[in-house]
């Protein structure tokens, strides 16, 4: 399961607005390989499910992962920062076990 802090939400219900998307869209979140460490977190708006996704919900916002992405993303929060070490989501991810200095990317 993936959770979202109250300033993602926020933040996310911003984005959904600003694009005008209707309530079909959800949150994918997923990995993908590559950046500093290895694998780098990837979020789009989706509205097109997909075989094997997993579903959750948190404050309202649905979240689809693929499968492997859950198995690197389980437990994962997913909070977002406006201050000024640098604005965009961050992830906290317990499966980690490495990170970059930029947050975008880790390995396990």
């Amino acid at each position: 399961m993936i959770t979202i802090t109250d300033k993602a939400k926020a933040q996310i219900d911003t984005l959904i607005q600003e694009a005008a998307y209707d309530a079909s869209y959800f949150l994918r979140v997923s990995v993908e390989g590559g950046g500093c460490s290895g694998l780098s977190y990837k979020l789009d708006f989706d509205n097109a499910e997909k075989p094997g996704d997993q579903f959750f919900e948190d404050k309202g916002i649905r979240i689809a992962l693929d499968m492997k992405s859950f198995l690197y993303l389980a437990g994962t929060e997913l909070d977002f920062s406006d201050g000024l070490n640098g604005k965009g989501f961050n992830f906290h991810n317990p499966n980690a076990t490495r990170t970059c200095a930029c947050g975008e990317s880790f390995s396990v």
